[in-house]
Parts: C-alpha cells; sequence; structure tokens
C-alpha cells in the first residue's frame, strides 16, 4: 500500500508537472483582427501565438479547424476545413485552404500545436470571423441614395480644378438625413449592417448612434472605389417597429467652393449619397434584408455647412428632435433618389478613427467681454466640444489653433484659415456640441460670442459651462513602450509619438489640418519607427492599396495617396520624386519583413514593377534627378527643397534600394527572368552612382553632407574596401559641426542607421541629447507638445508634422536593442543589442511582435551591466552584452559561456526569461 501510495504520489506530480509544461494557444487572429465581422478576404490568414513556460520553446506542427456552427467547432471538428497536422513552425499569416466563403457567414475556428518538447497543447479557445459583401450581388439590390443628384458636367475631379476654374466649383449646403421604419415580426438570432456613406455618415437604429467610430469611412480615390463599414446590430433591434437613420457628411468626397473659409484644393465627385443592407437573420434560420432604395426619405439636417478643410455650421434651432425613432413624423421629408456610386465597395480593412483621448483646458484667457482663449495643453488632431446655455437663435463661433498670436487669439497662419466652427443654440437649457465631419490640429480654441461660467457678462451672452478637446486618431492597437532614465528623450518619444497619433486616420497625413495629405515619403521612413508604437499592418495595406489607384497609367506613383489634386506648380517637382514614389515598393516588402505576409509582395508586384520602370525611363544614364531631395533638411535658406544634399543623390540611392528589393521579391516570387534583371539593373546602378557622386580625393559623396554619405552607405551603394573610410568622413563631419544635425526628412533616418549599425550610438547620443541647436530637444525648448514640420520649429510652418521623427526607431533598435535578424521575417529570429550611451542608465522597452512581446530592460551600474529579457515561444534570438574578454557574464546568478566579438558577449538563446549580469 506505501509503495501503492508514493507511486500514484509520484504519477500525480509528474502529470501535473506535464500540464504545466503543456504549450497554450492564444492571441487568435484573422487577417490581423480579433473575431473581425468584415472579411472580404477569399483566402483569410490566421495567426496565432504559443504560451510556454519551459525555455527554448518551438511549435513542430500545428493543426486548424474550421466550423460554420458553433456546435461542431467545439466537438473539436472542422465541418468546413480541417487542415490535418502540418510540420510546421510557422504561426502568423498562415492561408486559409478550404472550400469557398459565402457572403455575410460566420466561421468558427480554433488551433492547437505541438512542440519541439514531445508537448502538445489542447485546443485554443474558440474565435471567429464574418465574411463581409464579396461581390455586387451580395448587396441584395440595395441602391445608392442621396437627397440631391450632382449633374456629371458639375463634377471637379483631381486634376479639372485648374482647368474648369476654382469659381465653378458649387456651394452644396445641404447634408441630409435619412431614415426608413421597418417591422420585425420574429426572434431575432443576429443582425448586422453593412454600410457606406460618402464622404462620412453617421449611423442610428431607434435613436442610438451606432458604433463609436468617427468619419467612417475612411477617406480614398473615389473614382473607382469606396469602402464600407460593419456593425454588429443585434442588440440595437427588438420586435416590431424599429426605425434607422443616416446622416452625411461631406468630407473628401465633396469640398465645398466657398470663399470665406479655407480650403487646401477643390475636388467635387458628387453630392453626399449612402448606400446600406441591414441583414437579420431569425432563430428560425428565416432572414430579412432592410436595403437602401427609393423607399428611404431624407431631408436636411442641422448641419449647414461642412468642410473636411474649412470647418463645420450647426443650426440648433434646425434640429429635429428623435428624428431617428419610429415615433417622429417625417410626412414633409422628401422621397430619395437613386444615383450612380463608385465601381467598387470593399470593406474598410484598417481600424477605424476614434475619439481616443479628451483634453480639459489648463487655463483660459479673456481677449475681451465676449472672445476668450483656451489652453488644451497638447497640440493634438480633433474637434473641441462645447457645453453651454443661452437664448435661441445665439451664435457662438469656435477657432481651434495650434499657436497664439501676439494678442493670446488662436493663430491659424500656418495650419489653413480660416477654420471656422459656428454653433447657434436652440436655447431652452444646457446645450452639448461638436462638429461630426471634420477636423483639426489645435492646442488653443478661441470662443468668440460666449463668456466662461463665473465670468463677468455684461452682454448676456451665452455662458460656457465647459469646453473639452476631443483628439481623434485611427484605432491601432499600441504595439510597444519606450523609457528611459534620460528625461529628455522620454520627452522626445512623446513629442514624435503625439504627432504620429496626430496623423494617423484613415491614412498617414502629413499633418492634421492644412493638408491632411497622404504624403508617401513618410511611410517607409517613418514606418519602422511607427510600427514599433502601433499595429499599422492593416493601415499600410490600404496605403498600399492607396498607391496602387493612384498610379497612372504611364507608372508613376505620385507624391501623394490618394491623388486629391495633381500638383503643377515647380513642374512636376510636387508631383514626381523617386524617394516618395519609392513607398509603392518599399512598404510592401517592409510589411512583409515586419508582418509575414508574402501575399502582399504577389498582389503589389505588378505595381512594384511598374514604377520601377517608370523611373528607369525617367533615368539619364541611371542617374534620378528629379523631385524635392532631401526636404527640410537645415541650411542657410529657409527650409523647402533639399539644400545641402544634391536631389539626383538621394533620388538615385533610393532606386538603387528599390531595385534591390525587386530583386529580393524577384526571388521570393519565383521569378528567375526578374531576378536575373533587377540584379544587372542595379549594378549599373551603383556603377553610375559612384561615377557621377564619389570623391575619391575627399572620399565622400555628393556635397560630402550628412545624409550624403549615409544614404550611400545605408543602400550599400559604397564598395566595400572604401566603406570605412566614408563611414569616418561622416562621423569627423558630425564632429566637426559640433555634433549639430543637418539632414532633413529623407535623409536623418539614414543617418542615424548608418551610425547606429556601425556601434556609434555614442554619436547619436550626443547629437540628440541637447537643446542648443535644431532638433528635437529645441523644439521641446520652445514649447512644442508635438514634433513641428521644422527642425528649428518655426512659427511660420505647421507644429503637427511626423516626418522627422526617425530617432523614435533608435530608442527601440539602438538604446533597448530591439532588433530582427537580417534574414528574419516577423521577428522569427531576435536581435537583441542594447546600447547604453552618455548618462543613460536604465532603459525599459518592449515589442509586441507577431510571434509575441519582446522585452529588453537593462540597468547600468559602475562596473556592472544588467539586462533582462523576454523572447518569445517559437523564436529565437541572439543576444549582444557589452563586456570585455575578462568579463564575467552570468545568467540567472549561473555563470555562463560566451563568443567575443567587437566588444560583445554573444549568446543564443531560444524563448524564455533571462537575467544577464556582466561583470568587469
Amino acid at each position: 500500500m506505501r509503495r501503492f501510495l508514493l507511486f500514484f504520489i509520484f504519477f500525480s506530480f509528474t502529470f501535473r508537472l506535464c500540464l504545466a509544461q503543456r504549450p497554450k494557444v492564444n492571441t487568435l487572429q484573422c487577417d490581423d483582427k480579433t473575431n473581425p465581422i468584415n472579411i472580404d478576404s477569399k483566402m483569410p490568414k490566421l495567426s496565432w501565438q504559443v504560451d510556454a513556460k519551459e525555455r527554448a520553446v518551438e511549435q513542430t506542427s500545428y493543426q486548424i479547424i474550421v466550423a460554420d456552427n458553433i456546435s461542431t467547432i467545439k466537438k473539436n471538428r472542422g465541418n468546413i476545413w480541417e487542415s490535418g497536422v502540418v510540420k510546421s513552425s510557422k504561426s502568423v499569416q498562415v492561408l486559409y485552404k478550404g472550400p469557398v466563403l459565402k457572403p455575410t457567414e460566420t466561421y468558427y475556428w480554433r488551433v492547437r500545436i505541438w512542440d519541439n518538447k514531445n508537448h502538445s497543447s489542447k485546443w485554443s479557445a474558440i474565435n471567429f470571423w464574418q465574411m463581409g459583401l464579396l461581390q455586387p450581388a451580395d448587396w441584395e439590390g440595395a441602391k445608392w441614395i442621396a437627397y440631391q443628384k450632382m449633374d456629371d458636367s458639375l463634377r471637379i475631379l483631381p486634376g479639372e480644378e485648374f482647368v474648369k476654374g476654382q469659381s465653378k466649383g458649387t456651394l452644396n449646403d445641404t447634408l441630409p438625413l435619412f431614415r426608413k421604419v421597418f417591422s420585425v415580426r420574429k426572434k431575432i438570432k443576429r443582425a448586422r449592417v453593412y454600410i457606406s456613406g460618402l464622404g462620412h455618415f453617421e449611423l442610428s437604429i431607434n435613436g442610438k448612434k451606432i458604433g463609436d467610430h468617427f468619419l467612417d469611412p475612411g477617406w480614398v480615390n473615389y473614382q473607382k472605389q469606396a469602402l464600407y463599414v460593419s456593425f454588429d446590430v443585434t442588440k440595437n433591434l427588438r420586435e416590431g417597429e424599429n426605425a434607422i437613420g443616416v446622416i452625411l457628411g461631406n468630407g473628401f468626397y465633396y469640398i465645398p467652393q466657398v470663399k470665406h473659409r479655407y480650403k487646401k484644393l477643390l475636388v467635387q465627385y458628387g453630392y453626399p449619397k449612402m448606400i446600406s443592407r441591414l441583414l437579420i437573420e431569425f432563430s428560425d434560420g428565416s432572414v430579412q434584408n432592410i436595403i437602401s432604395d427609393k423607399t428611404w426619405k431624407a431631408t436636411p439636417s442641422p448641419i449647414t455647412f461642412s468642410s473636411i478643410y474649412g470647418g463645420e455650421d450647426y443650426n440648433g434651432c434646425m434640429e429635429l428632435k428623435n428624428w431617428s425613432t419610429i415615433n417622429f413624423n417625417d410626412k414633409n421629408w422628401m422621397p430619395v433618389k437613386l444615383v450612380d456610386g463608385p465601381p467598387e465597395l470593399n470593406a474598410q480593412a484598417a481600424d477605424p478613427v476614434k475619439i481616443e483621448n479628451k483634453f480639459i483646458p489648463k487655463g483660459v484667457v479673456k481677449l475681451n467681454d465676449s472672445s476668450w482663449v483656451y489652453d488644451l495643453g497638447q497640440n493634438a488632431s480633433g474637434i473641441p466640444e462645447i457645453m453651454l446655455s443661452g437664448k435661441r437663435g445665439d451664435t457662438i463661433t469656435l477657432i481651434p489653433g495650434e499657436l497664439l498670436h501676439k494678442d493670446s487669439s488662436a493663430n491659424q497662419n500656418a495650419t489653413g484659415k480660416p477654420y471656422l466652427l459656428h454653433y447657434i443654440l436652440k436655447g431652452g437649457g444646457i446645450e452639448i456640441w461638436h462638429p461630426l465631419f471634420t477636423y483639426y490640429g489645435f492646442r488653443y480654441v478661441q470662443v468668440n460670442g460666449a463668456v466662461p461660467k463665473g465670468k463677468e457678462n455684461p452682454r448676456q451672452l451665452p455662458v460656457i459651462e465647459s469646453l473639452k478637446g476631443l483628439h481623434t486618431s485611427n484605432d491601432a492597437k499600441p504595439a510597444g513602450s519606450f523609457s528611459c532614465s534620460n528625461k529628455l528623450f522620454n520627452r522626445t518619444f512623446n513629442l514624435i509619438n503625439w504627432s504620429i497619433k496626430n496623423n494617423m486616420a484613415s491614412l498617414f497625413t502629413d499633418c492634421p489640418h492644412r493638408e491632411k495629405l497622404g504624403w508617401l515619403e513618410e511611410l517607409h521612413l517613418m514606418g519602422n519607427s511607427v510600427h514599433f508604437n502601433f499595429q499599422v499592418y492593416n493601415l499600410l495595406k490600404k496605403s498600399i492599396e492607396d498607391m496602387k489607384l493612384a498610379q497612372t497609367p504611364d507608372g508613376l506613383i505620385p507624391e501623394i495617396a490618394p491623388e486629391y489634386t495633381v500638383f503643377t506648380y515647380g513642374g512636376d517637382m510636387f508631383r514626381d520624386s523617386p524617394e516618395w514614389g519609392s513607398s509603392s515598393i518599399i512598404i510592401p516588402w517592409y510589411l512583409y519583413r515586419w508582418y509575414g505576409d508574402s501575399t502582399v509582395l504577389a498582389t503589389s508586384y505588378s505595381m512594384m514593377k511598374r514604377y520601377a520602370n517608370y523611373l528607369l525611363g525617367k533615368a539619364n544614364n541611371y542617374i534620378l534627378t528629379e523631385g524635392l531631395g532631401d526636404w527640410y533638411d537645415l541650411g542657410p535658406n529657409p527650409p523647402g527643397v533639399s539644400q545641402l544634399t544634391p536631389k539626383g543623390l538621394t533620388a538615385t540611392a533610393i532606386y538603387f534600394y528599390d531595385l534591390n528589393i525587386l530583386r529580393q521579391t524577384a526571388t521570393l516570387l519565383h521569378q528567375p527572368n526578374d531576378i536575373v534583371r533587377f540584379g544587372q539593373l542595379a549594378n549599373q546602378v551603383k556603377e553610375a552612382f559612384n561615377k557621377r557622386f564619389y570623391d575619391p580625393q575627399k572620399k565622400q559623396y555628393g556635397s560630402g553632407s550628412q545624409t550624403s554619405n549615409a544614404m550611400a552607405l545605408y543602400m550599400q551603394l559604397v564598395p566595400e574596401d572604401l566603406s570605412a573610410d566614408v563611414l569616418k568622413n561622416l562621423v569627423d563631419s558630425i564632429v566637426a559641426n559640433k555634433y549639430a544635425l543637418t539632414a532633413g526628412d529623407i535623409g536623418y533616418r539614414y543617418v542615424l542607421k548608418v551610425l547606429e549599425d556601425a556601434g556609434r550610438s555614442d554619436i547619436i547620443y550626443k547629437m540628440n541629447n541637447r537643446s542648443d541647436v535644431p532638433g528635437y530637444g529645441y523644439q521641446l525648448a520652445k514649447g512644442a507638445t508635438s514634433l513641428t514640420e521644422s527642425w528649428q520649429a518655426l512659427p511660420s510652418v505647421s507644429n503637427d508634422h511626423f516626418m522627422l521623427g526617425h530617432l523614435m526607431e533608435w530608442f527601440y533598435t539602438g538604446l533597448a536593442g530591439i532588433r530582427q535578424a537580417e534574414n528574419s521575417i516577423a521577428y522569427k529570429q531576435i536581435i537583441i543589442q542594447p546600447n547604453a550611451v552618455g548618462d543613460i542608465d536604465w532603459v525599459n522597452a518592449n515589442y509586441q511582435s507577431p510571434y509575441g512581446l519582446i522585452q529588453s530592460n537593462w540597468i547600468k551600474k559602475p562596473k556592472e551591466f544588467e539586462l533582462n529579457l523576454s523572447i518569445p515561444p517559437n523564436t529565437t534570438a541572439k543576444i549582444y552584452l557589452p563586456a570585455d574578454k575578462n568579463s564575467s557574464v552570468t545568467e540567472s546568478g549561473k555563470k555562463i559561456k560566451y563568443r567575443y566579438e567587437d566588444g560583445k558577449a554573444v549568446v543564443s538563446k531560444g524563448s524564455g526569461v533571462y537575467h544577464f549580469v556582466v561583470k568587469e
């Protein structure tokens, strides 16, 4: 009995230990989303992460099952698709390979894995995805409907505004309300709505707004497509009578022609319109569709003016109470008009724009008896919200601004003026209002025609109960975080991060006020920084689609996409810059490297090749000279077109980089002829580049500027035997310039990367840990709360651009040392190489990679360096620790062996949590 008891105890302990060691599967995603409801891909991509307690755990096999009902998947069966046991360590972007998926259908899935420790996981939790509408027939006859129909002769498309003349545009001051009442006579199982409103919409059912999105749907090239949004509205419907209501805004679809408001450009695709399908599934298996058709009614809304550039006006006296409920009397409303819409309707895959933060004023200043200025403390993208009371018909004006004039009034000189928000009170109590279909970049809000509560009010003006700033941004989920012991670098991190957030809408914009345009160089130059902070896979996929639709028949990728205006001033300078258009080649490659999606390369390859062919046609003896060059570099003149670096140098260097990416892409896609062609062409460009730009006497490129030498080095245009000399030249020039930066929008990222890769983060530290010369610290000293357009924080240009925020990447890759190995995909192989420079004595950073969380936290002490590290399961890491040949290196208190390379102790580890200590 005693032996049996001991055996039972041993068996129980062993069994529990085995259970504890079994890996788990979590973080299931379909097309990089958790339980999405609008998938329109015919072959969705499935991803998951492995959770394991043991070290060095790798997945060796996986099994996926997919079912079309919950009861089947609970039995661990897939009546739609079973992958079988697949021997692979891949757990990101695994293609669904089952039967054709049906529109609006819900599919449930789960996965289990086996690891290299002879353990298997349990089946994961059950996740699902819902298909969207895959073809026009799936809209069940829904029509585009409008309050007014624009005659084709009145349309102004991009490129036509100067041909037709800006005075030819129309001012359509009618933003419509739509409504329809319908009956539901059965028990509802599930209900979803698919809707697009151009330029934007807000949807209500039975008097309540659906969702928390802002400026839905995302803006695109409306000549070729529109996006639709899906909502689960099961809980919003009831048996019996229901009412659905929609209000439309103009957005970029229709920019009103008006003289007393700012407009960057004039484009008018048509008057506002919408299309929708409400699908109701009943418990008995039957369905009901409520579609947009001629049975709907429409009337003007209280929004009497709305412009994405000029602001918004709202007349509270026109407000229709309960207009989207069944009890509202719509007998005076007009029948809708059936109209045409864009040729394609695609699901909005990118995260929506939402209200992400709310700012309470830090102070208020009186200008006069009727004008007050509120300081919200942070320059941000968004809209003000005001709560006030007053008499019916009283009018107030809100004027947002980034900066203030000397008299403390709102300053819009550099951000597009006048941008105004007018509100007419309806009277009768407290009123709360904010605009619905416009946004701006601002820190200050000037209120004219009202007085803050508690202040003297001799003219009996409306009383401001409160004012807030509503920060709007793309709802992309956080990907990483960074902090360190250096306060200036922490403030710099926040400075850059705010401008990233302020310029993430339904695309990456240059600024949230003056232009709101998708200038493309930011994608590849700042993409590395952005992807460490936010999960931007789907947002960048939209950017790729925008570039495809913007590409011209001859292959040009313009500098902005969508191309809402065709820039003609300065010749083609503001339309044709290789440093901008090359995002069409670089971003698909980066997306593959960062997230593991090879299909994006296959679907983008035609665009990539066509642009490369376009550049070849523009080149003169393989040298490109068009474009803006190193935009906004620091020279003797006001910033703008490159001053210090020959623009042909930056354009040709980017071209060479493009060709190498195309050669690698052709290899991946098994295109042997293209492999040879792009390889040969790259060699010809390299030869021409060195012949044109290398100075053998000075051992430098171009003018010898920071950008000139750094780009030649980074793009591997420098012959190997000359690299050391050119690098020394770069470092010496920075030292001679007293560590002041001069590179601009195009070049500064490469200056940082070349120095970091050469082990000279000490130079980067000295260049950026200061406030006395133009740069990040200088901007902060000037009072900036978001990254400014110019290194000098000039008040004459935007104070909310993210194009110069390249130091963000170094915080993660240089200081924290989180990098991806050269041939790794989706951070499958990781490099950890922290740099303890200057006065920094600790760094805490993490990055949520596709395979899981990477953490790098280090502390520098006298004669000791401590690194706490977390490597996710199913990955490996090569770790570089600062050490000399005589250093003692321990991990979790145990002395370990290491290789010694270039002043570093090098160890290789699998997944797990590690604690390294290096002692002199």
